[in-house]
């Protein structure tokens, strides 16, 4: 089996949500400090010893979550019909980091959102 490297880097935005139809206390209005990471499989590194440049991914990973930072997340466009919970903010953060950043022997393996620095999930894709 060939090696390979997984560049991370994480990032972290503030923001409120309330769960729509959640039978408890989260249902209504609360906040969180957010913890994204972006897990970025490299199967080569260049000359200098790169997989990706860890800079890149920090540019893309906060234009990404600038959107979200100091909001209530539930008034974002992109939740209108989708609950605002880390599930659904790592898939579209998955989808959204990997247009900017596959290319070649480079593409983005997981990401992980956390709403605590104790609880989070993961997102890959097969």
């Amino acid at each position: 089996m060939a090696g390979f490297f997984e560049v991370y880097v994480e990032g972290h935005f503030s923001a409120a949500h309330a769960l729509v139809d959640y039978p408890g206390d989260c249902a209504r209005l609360h906040g969180h400090n957010w913890i994204v990471r972006v897990f970025v499989k490299c199967g080569a590194v260049d000359d200098t010893g790169i997989g990706i440049d860890f800079r890149k991914v920090r540019q893309v990973l906060d234009a990404s979550l600038a959107d979200f930072d100091h909001t209530l997340l539930n008034d974002l466009p992109l939740f209108k019909n989708l609950n605002a919970t880390a599930e659904n903010i790592a898939r579209l953060l998955y989808g959204e980091l990997g247009r900017r950043l596959n290319e070649g022997g480079v593409k983005v393996s997981a990401v992980m959102v956390a709403e605590t620095p104790e609880a989070g999930v993961f997102y890959r894709e097969e």
